[in-house]
């Protein structure tokens, strides 16, 4: 049987091409856009990249194959996005100091968003204990993802006060009796992010990254935004597996398959269009 093959591409204003081949086997039926969008299904490992080559003017090409589908995009970022990405990336480098009176400033402020009718004892507190944290001194839990990760549950404590109180006190659905330490959990979905999103990357390497750099024009705050959708997944699929505290990195990779899927649905142009942004309150 022959092969029939389609080749498309679409241009936008901010420099994106996305040129497809298609075999018929291939189930894809996602194309980029002016607003970011892009192909693929959301498993990132099966992607490989390929030599990036210039098409044009400052246009870098890369191309992405798998199981028989040929998948291109380029992308030139806007003087808009190299902006923000470069603070986004500046972000996710500040190491957690526990002698900088600023991110002292942002352990209280995550304690009064968190407990506000109760009186914090001392950074170094057992109190912490209660927040989710593994022992006493909650600095010690920031070396995986840095500063951000504090930035993160603070966003989500004061942005979304409903669905952080409930996930913080595990309230709804059929608790496990070995549960995730909520605010260990919160540092290791900012990580899960990082890895995901690949933004250390010089060049694209998914095109998830692509989908959320022009997500990031339009809302500097889009990864605290994604921080938020991930925590509310994560917990929502912890309760439809039963989960227990062993299986959370299988939930926490689920976790990212869902978040995937959901940024290149064909009308995803922004965090807050998300099916699961839906879950937050």
């Amino acid at each position: 049987m022959s092969l029939r093959r389609e080749m498309r591409v679409f241009r936008s204003q901010g420099g994106c091409v996305a040129i497809r081949t298609l075999s018929p086997s291939s189930s894809i039926n996602r194309y980029s856009h002016a607003h970011g969008s892009a192909p693929g299904p959301a498993a990132s490992d099966d992607a490989t990249c390929g030599t990036p080559t210039w098409i044009g003017k400052g246009l870098t090409c890369v191309c992405f194959k798998r199981k028989g589908t040929y998948e291109r995009i380029c992308i030139n970022l806007t003087p808009q996005q190299a902006k923000r990405l470069r603070r986004l990336k500046h972000r996710m480098k500040v190491y957690f100091d526990a002698s900088r009176p600023d991110h002292q400033e942002a352990l209280r402020a995550l304690w009064a968003a968190t407990y506000p009718d109760q009186e914090l004892h001392g950074l170094i507190s057992d109190q912490w204990k209660e927040m989710g944290w593994q022992g006493k001194d909650p600095s010690t839990d920031f070396r995986g993802a840095g500063f951000i990760s504090l930035e993160n549950l603070l966003f989500f404590a004061k942005t979304f006060s409903t669905s952080f109180q409930r996930l913080l006190r595990k309230q709804g659905g059929k608790r496990a009796a070995w549960e995730y330490p909520f605010a260990v959990a919160g540092v290791n979905i900012t990580f899960m992010l990082m890895q995901m999103l690949d933004l250390e990357a010089t060049k694209p390497r998914t095109f998830v990254r692509s989908v959320f750099l022009q997500m990031l024009s339009d809302n500097e705050w889009a990864f605290d935004l994604l921080y938020c959708v991930a925590f509310v997944v994560m917990d929502k699929q912890w309760l439809e597996r039963n989960a227990t505290y062993m299986e959370f990195n299988d939930v926490l990779k689920s976790t990212r398959a869902q978040l995937e899927r959901e940024l290149l649905m064909d009308d995803v142009l922004q965090i807050e269009e998300m099916p699961s942004y839906s879950l937050l309150s």
